[in-house]
């Protein structure tokens, strides 16, 4: 098995030479508990051939990255979890969508019949190929070769998803669960409506979504708002963020699979403009990092006394 640090491909062939590997997992120097973090959207590498296509500046479309939640998150490795993070970004490539959600109007020719295109999401401007960053700012010059997106998926999104398939599925074989956290960031001011908000600021530093309970056990979700407002944080569920495609897909608690999506507010660690790290940046990572620590703890009593008891 790796040890922490060493970040080995298991992706196969790139679709661009920048993308190699396509994405990262690092794996703990000893698999000890059943949680597996995923961090999507982290990505920062630009192929060249990508940013040629675009009409919007680099620093534009970084801004639609949830920057640096792959560091935040990375002492869940030192805690005995693997850590799988894309090198992509998700204005390239969307892993928190359906393969293949993707809008007609980006595209040259007709996209397959098994496309699916009347998603919100697709109508949004947000499908697996994404048509728009930020404030609906369009990404691409002119329209794209359907066979362009159909290799992205099939040389990243999809390796991406069997290997994070492979490590749920190795987690409940140790453990007899498997916990997913799904990790992401949310920019301070929201394109979504909000509650009892007029100034469109999300009103929390952290948002946990569990697809309004069906993707996750309540008490583990209860335990890390509860771990995180002990620190000082302000915590929402499920609004305005109750987890995407991910957290729908891998959830399944009556088989033993949980899935909690995380959203920290980009305020709390990092300049949104510049994109440079906070100077809390290390005490947010240090946070989190013994918030999974006490949780582990925590499934580990649970749940091996439940095992136990079974066997």
């Amino acid at each position: 098995m790796a040890k922490a640090g060493n970040r080995p491909s298991l992706a196969g062939t790139p679709h661009e030479p920048e993308l190699d590997p396509p994405f990262e997992v690092i794996e703990p120097d000893t698999l000890t508990s059943p949680f597996v973090f995923s961090s999507p959207h982290s990505g920062s590498v630009y192929p060249q051939r990508f940013l040629a296509s675009a009409r919007l500046d680099a620093m534009t479309l970084r801004r639609s990255e949830d920057a640096y939640v792959d560091e935040l998150f990375a002492g869940a490795v030192e805690r005995g979890a693997p850590l799988v993070c894309a090198r992509f970004p998700r204005a390239y490539l969307d892993l928190n969508r359906e393969p293949y959600e993707l809008d007609q109007r980006m595209f040259e020719t007709r996209l397959p019949a098994f496309a699916n295109t009347r998603s919100v999401r697709v109508a949004g401007g947000l499908g697996t190929i994404a048509r728009v960053v930020g404030d609906s700012q369009e990404i691409y010059a002119h329209r794209l070769k359907v066979d362009e997106a159909l290799a992205r998926i099939e040389k990243l999104y999809k390796p991406y998803h069997r290997t994070l398939q492979a490590l749920l599925g190795r987690a409940r074989q140790a453990f007899g669960l498997a916990v997913l956290i799904d990790c992401h960031s949310m920019p301070s001011v929201s394109t979504l409506p909000l509650p009892e908000s007029s100034d469109r600021k999300i009103k929390a530093d952290f948002v946990l979504g569990d697809r309004f309970g069906t993707s996750c056990e309540t008490e583990l979700v209860d335990y890390v708002e509860h771990e995180l407002r002990e620190k000082g944080y302000t915590v929402l569920r499920n609004k305005p963020y109750a987890g995407g495609f991910i957290t729908e897909h891998y959830g399944d608690p009556a088989n033993n699979f949980h899935a909690m999506q995380i959203e920290v507010n980009r305020a709390l660690y990092m300049d949104e403009r510049s994109l440079e790290k906070a100077e809390r940046f290390k005490e947010i990572a240090g946070d989190l990092s013994r918030v999974f620590e006490r949780l582990a703890a925590y499934v580990a009593g649970r749940y091996g006394r439940q095992r136990a008891a079974a066997e």
